[in-house]
């Protein structure tokens, strides 16, 4: 292939393999959030870096054997990512794994691993054909790379595009045969039998793929909502959405009806009417009521703990903060509700309620007491003054994974001690926040949810809590009231007899006596009625601290509410194996936990052990300690920032996806440019330490401007739509990815001129250090917060900018020297005879 002919179908070839790579990785994030659950979000970039650097050490260690096969083996990776895209998830389909079984079933362990290996291997087949394209033709590696990047961030638009407009199975189907297409456009170049076979093969496999992706629907896990619900006899889905937002399913039971009321009293007699299941995600449980024309049909909606609210007021002007499948708004408009604004940041589940289901509903979005909005939850409570009596936080996840932890890596930004401040300045004089959640044993959200309105209400000036607090509960959820203004005597009276009348159990109200706590649904003990009294007491600090779950109050800077994991619970756990209830206990971060076991041991096996077989390099001179460190740092602190970021982009773009895909292609995009800034410096290797020094307090500086067009974003334009907010969040990272994309192609081009034979050990400690970093950033998040990750982050860029000086004999540093053109990054793909050639050129 010549260089004249290669450029511009390479160029285009490159792009849309990109696309493709960046499309599959997005797409794969929703695959594995209906399979499994939301935090293997995470678990994706850590496949793509595990394949991305396996393919640098494949290729380190093929370098010439590879690079004078070009014109066979690119179209032959981009062909073989086209194939094992599609076929490693079908393959991934057969893999019995089952995060929740891991606490009691070490042979899931195994099966994580296989699933690792298995979807990690298209990426592999994608990193090589880039590392290829780069080591064949080294002059046109600004073009390629360039292509490169757009081609990456087009892949994040395309993503987003075909889950709007196909299922998410022809999706993933599509992105894998435009990896086919890229493999025609590189062969147009090369040899005529070789393009006619790829571009036939690229159209057979793009009709195929379009028609059928029947093979690449997601089985969801036994223990979802929807798996359970279809187990009904008859049960069947009759209809289903797929977007971005989700994939969102609608069952039908005529046979054994579906009766979707939690927390309703046992005390009830009165059946529900006819209820059609939604699911989101094959979880998330909600259900459409069919509408009555006997009004007095619905009373079973004031039986429930979640009625509570309406008990105490009368009439009042309510915000939903999550429409749902609509029980909460018919529950409003039943029980007096005088107007009823809902938010829900699915529009899908909007659609169905208002459009495809209306008549089955009673039409409830053209009821005038009603208004639906698409919104979250924190831009709903951003804005105007005191306008509702009564803001209400629906129950939207199922029993099943509430219970087992599954949500405990998940932002949750609705439940913060910062949201709850903000509701709080919404409410009018003698308003009531209602937040309702499953009940467990031991109990945790309750108490949770206790602790956070405290210490809000601390915030909000409040000299005694206790006397705006109340909560109740039921045999299967608990509903905590949150004052605007202290609890009347009235109004006391009035929750009591509601309790006593429907058999649920008071958890608190101010002057509520010790043998009110435990009369209806027994427990061995009050645990939480003594646990309320006890985070209203001085010795809030030492209950948090003692209490067998972790239940510090959730934050803007440490926002998973669903995380409750204690490592000196972990004993107990294991004791229960083999029971079965250790499913109940937070397997959500023990899965991170074991993702990370595994993602350490496949690096080191697949990145750093084929090195060994590299020629150790002792003529280039110098220790390899201090480079394998500053790899080391900034494969870690890259990873720790771009998913610290991407957490806090959720909180200001409010749509998960839409942040996750703004912030990896902003990254992508940011930090390329970067790295072509970086290739253009003075190559004199005295200026390499200051000049990283600048780059490392410049990202200091480009950290503060994160958090500060964040907060000014949140502040100011908070309620802005969401194509302006996403915009926002684009421009508080673009400095920091900038800078970011510097200080790795530096580094590596002062290896390549001192230490040449290193340079593979740098790609390869580098590809290691960020599988691990994908994790280890949410792990540290969790438990630390995103501020402190953010922190670690950038002292990981300091240790990298102090550990790898220059030589000490200035004959070393003069010998570094280049001598003649300097070869740009990356160096190391180019081959030996071309480094020579140059050499002797420039000489």
């Amino acid at each position: 292939m010549s260089e004249a002919r290669a450029g511009p179908w390479l160029a285009l070839s490159v792009a849309l393999l990109s696309a493709a790579a960046l499309g599959y990785q997005i797409l794969l994030m929703r695959w594995l959030a209906i399979a499994h659950w939301q935090p293997f979000a995470a678990m994706i970039i850590s496949l793509a870096l595990l394949g991305h650097g396996a393919s640098g050490t494949a290729l380190s260690l093929l370098r010439g054997w590879a690079v004078a096969r070009f014109d066979a083996l690119y179209p032959l990776c981009a062909a073989a990512f086209a194939l094992a895209a599609p076929g490693c998830v079908t393959l991934a389909q057969t893999i019995p794994f089952n995060g929740l079984a891991l606490v009691w079933d070490l042979r899931q362990l195994g099966w994580l691993a296989a699933l690792y290996l298995c979807l990690a291997l298209p990426f592999f087949f994608a990193a090589c054909c880039f590392g290829l394209a780069f080591a064949r033709h080294p002059a046109h590696i600004p073009r390629l790379y360039g292509a490169d990047l757009f081609g990456a961030g087009l892949g994040a638009a395309l993503a987003i595009g075909l889950l709007f407009l196909l299922p998410l199975p022809q999706a993933l189907a599509a992105v894998a045969a435009l990896g086919l297409v890229a493999a025609g456009l590189a062969a147009l170049a090369g040899a005529r039998r070789l393009r006619r076979l790829a571009g036939l093969a690229a159209l057979g496999v793009l009709l195929a793929a379009v028609l059928d992706g029947t093979a690449l629907q997601p089985s969801l896990n036994e223990y979802k909502g929807l798996a359970q619900a279809l187990r009904l006899r008859d049960a069947a889905v009759i209809d289903q959405r797929h977007s971005p937002y989700g994939w969102l399913a609608v069952v039908e039971s005529p046979t054994v009806p579906l009766r979707h009321a939690p927390g309703l009293s046992l005390h009830n007699s009165q059946e529900p009417p006819p209820q059609l299941g939604v699911f989101v995600d094959g979880d998330a449980l909600g259900a459409i009521t069919r509408a009555v024309d006997d009004p007095a049909r619905l009373d079973w909606l004031g039986r429930m703990t979640s009625a509570l609210p309406y008990v105490l007021l009368d009439g009042p002007r309510v915000l939903v903060l999550g429409a749902g499948a609509g029980m909460d708004v018919l529950q409003a408009l039943h029980l007096g509700a005088q107007h009823v604004h809902a938010v829900e940041p699915n529009p899908q589940l909007l659609a169905l309620l208002c459009e495809d289901y209306a008549d089955y509903a009673g039409a409830p979005c053209a009821d005038p007491r009603v208004r639906m909005t698409v919104g979250d939850a924190r831009a709903a409570l951003r804005g105007g003054g005191a306008d509702y009596e009564l803001i209400v936080w629906p129950l939207a996840e199922s029993l099943g994974g509430a219970a087992s932890g599954a949500f405990a890596a998940e932002e949750n930004y609705a439940l913060t001690v910062e949201a709850f401040v903000a509701a709080l300045r919404r409410l009018a004089p003698g308003g009531l926040l209602a937040l309702t959640r499953w009940e467990k044993l031991p109990p945790r959200d309750m108490l949770k949810l206790f602790a956070t309105a405290v210490t809000a209400l601390e915030r909000e000036g409040a000299a005694e809590p206790g006397a705006r607090l109340a909560a109740i509960r039921g045999w299967s959820t608990g509903t905590l009231l949150v004052a605007r203004d202290p609890f009347d005597a009235a109004r006391i009276a009035r929750l009591r007899d509601f309790a006593e009348g429907l058999g649920f159990d008071p958890v608190h109200y101010p002057g509520m006596p010790a043998d009110e706590a435990n009369r209806y649904s027994l427990l061995a003990r009050p645990w939480a009625f003594e646990g309320a009294r006890a985070l209203l007491s001085p010795a809030r600090a030492q209950f948090l601290r003692d209490y067998k779950f972790d239940l510090r109050p959730a934050s803007d800077d440490r926002p998973y509410f669903a995380h409750f994991f204690r490592w000196r619970a972990l004993p107990e756990l294991w004791a229960l194996r083999g029971q079965g209830a250790a499913v109940l206990f937070d397997a959500g971060y023990l899965l991170l936990l074991a993702a990370l076991a595994q993602a350490l041991p496949l690096s080191l096996l697949l990145i750093l052990a084929p090195l060994l077989a590299l020629p150790r390099g002792a003529a280039a001179g110098g220790s390899r300690t201090r480079p394998a460190l500053y790899f080391l740092c900034l494969g870690l602190a890259f990873l720790l920032i771009e998913i610290a970021c991407l957490a806090r982009l959720k909180l200001l773009v409010g749509q998960p996806l839409l942040a996750i895909t703004v912030g990896l292609a902003g990254f992508l995009c940011f930090a390329g440019l970067g790295s072509l800034q970086a290739q253009r410096f003075d190559p004199d290797p005295a200026r390499f330490p200051p000049r990283l020094r600048r780059i490392v307090a410049g990202i200091a500086l480009a950290l503060g401007w994160h958090v500060l067009v964040v907060a000014l974003a949140l502040h100011w334009g908070g309620a802005l739509a969401l194509p302006w907010r996403a915009l926002l969040g684009l421009l508080s990272i673009a400095p920091l990815a900038f800078l970011m994309g510097m200080p790795f192609p530096l580094g590596l081009s002062r290896l390549a001129r001192s230490q040449p034979a290193f340079v593979p050990w740098a790609w390869g400690i580098n590809g290691c250090a960020s599988v691990l970093a994908a994790l280890l950033a949410l792990l540290l998040a969790i438990d630390l917060g995103l501020p402190a990750t953010l922190l670690i982050a950038w002292l990981l860029y300091a240790l990298a900018a102090l550990c790898w000086p220059l030589p000490r004999d200035p004959g070393a540093a003069d010998a570094a020297r280049p001598r003649g053109k300097l070869l740009r990054f990356p160096s190391f793909f180019t081959p030996p005879a071309a480094r020579s050639a140059r050499g002797s050129a420039a000489g």
